[in-house]
C-alpha cells in the first residue's frame, strides 16, 4: 500500500523534482502539497505548488492551500531563479482550494491520523503556526521529516547556518520540540545528492510533459550552481526528504539532541547538536548521518524513467 505523505515546501527547482517524484511514485500517496515562503515569496510559493501539480496531473490531486504571509531576511532566487522555477515563464494557472495552508495541514493530519508523514522541505514557519492552531495534531503524525540544519558541514545561509533554519529559527526550535517523532535530514547528507548536467538535462522520458517541465527549470539551477559554487551539476537536496518514507533502509541515522540558536548575532539559526554522554540540551531527534548513495540514485532514476 502506498504510504501517505504531506509535503510542506517553498518550491524551488529541487522542490519541484521532489514533489514530482512523490506524485509519480506508486509507493507514495501525496495527500497534501502545501506552500510556504522561503526560496520565493509566499505568493510565488502558492503559485508554484499549483503549477507543479498541474504539470504532473496525478490521478488524485493533493490538497493545496495558500501560503502564510511571512517575510524572511533572504531567499533562494540566486540559485533557483526569480520565480523559483528557473525563471521560466509558464502559462498562468488557476489556483485551487485557497484555504490557509496551516488549516489544511491540521485537517489532513487529523484525517489521516497516525498514518501520514509530514515532510518539511522549507522553513518550519507553517508547521509551527499549525501548532499554535492545533498542538495536538503533532502527536497524530506518524513521522515528521525535517530538512534542515547542519552539523559538520558549512552552512548555506551563513558559516554555520542552514537556510531553512536561518529563515525562522524560532519556528524550527518549536517544530523540533513539538512531540512528533522527528527525523532530521541535515545538509551533511542532503548535499551529497548532486546530479550531473547530463543526468538532469537528458531525462529518460524526453516527450512527457512533466519531463520537459523539469528539464526547463533545472537548466538555470545548473548554471547558478556553477557560478555560485564552482560545482558542475545540481543538488536535489529536497528529494532526499522522501527517503525516510520511501526507502529508510538506505539511510543511517542516530539519535541526538538538537536545539536551534534563535538570537546569536553570527549564529542565528545554527543547529546545536548535543552528543554528550551526560545530560543533554535540546530535544531528542533521529538524525540522518549517512546515506547509501548509489541505491538512492537508482531509485530516483527508476522513477524518472517512467514519467
Amino acid at each position: 500500500m502506498a504510504k501517505k505523505i504531506i509535503i510542506v515546501g517553498d518550491p524551488g527547482i529541487d522542490g519541484a523534482f521532489a514533489a514530482s517524484l512523490a506524485m509519480q511514485c506508486p509507493n507514495l500517496d501525496l495527500v497534501g502539497f502545501l506552500p510556504t515562503g522561503g526560496n520565493v515569496t509566499p505568493e510565488q510559493a502558492t503559485t508554484n505548488t499549483h503549477l507543479i501539480v498541474e504539470y504532473n496531473d496525478p490521478q488524485k490531486w493533493p490538497r493545496m492551500g495558500s501560503a502564510l504571509q511571512v517575510e524572511y531576511e533572504s531567499d533562494g532566487t540566486r540559485l533557483h531563479g526569480a520565480n523559483g522555477l528557473g525563471g521560466v515563464e509558464f502559462p498562468s494557472v488557476r489556483l485551487h482550494h485557497l484555504h490557509p495552508a496551516d488549516k489544511v495541514l491540521s485537517e489532513l493530519i487529523r484525517e489521516y491520523r497516525h498514518d501520514v508523514t509530514v515532510i518539511l522541505m522549507g522553513p518550519c514557519t507553517l508547521f509551527a503556526r499549525m501548532l499554535e492552531r492545533d498542538a495536538e495534531a503533532a502527536r497524530m503524525v506518524d513521522k515528521l521529516v525535517v530538512l534542515g540544519g547542519t552539523w559538520h558541514e558549512p552552512g548555506n545561509a551563513g558559516p554555520v547556518t542552514e537556510f531553512h533554519f536561518h529563515c525562522d529559527p524560532v519556528s524550527a526550535r518549536a517544530t523540533l520540540a513539538c512531540g512528533a517523532p522527528v527525523y532530521l535530514v541535515p545538509l551533511d547528507v542532503s548535499r551529497r545528492l548532486a546530479f550531473s548536467p547530463s543526468e538532469l538535462l537528458q531525462l529518460p522520458s524526453q516527450k512527457s510533459r512533466i519531463s520537459k517541465f523539469l528539464r526547463q527549470i533545472v537548466a538555470y539551477g545548473i548554471g547558478a550552481t556553477a557560478s555560485l559554487y564552482g560545482i558542475e551539476g545540481f543538488h536535489l537536496k529536497d528529494v532526499l526528504g522522501l527517503f525516510p518514507v520511501l526507502a529508510p533502509d538506505l539511510l543511517k541515522s542516530r539519535q541526538v539532541s538538537v536545539d536551534v540558536e534563535v538570537s546569536g548575532e553570527l549564529t542565528r539559526g545554527m543547529s546545536v547538536i548535543d552528543v554528550r554522554w551526560g545530560p543533554k540540551s535540546g530535544k531528542p531527534v533521529e538524525m540522518v548521518v549517512d546515506i547509501d548513495e548509489e541505491p538512492i540514485r537508482q531509485v530516483i532514476h527508476g522513477i524518472l524513467e517512467k514519467i
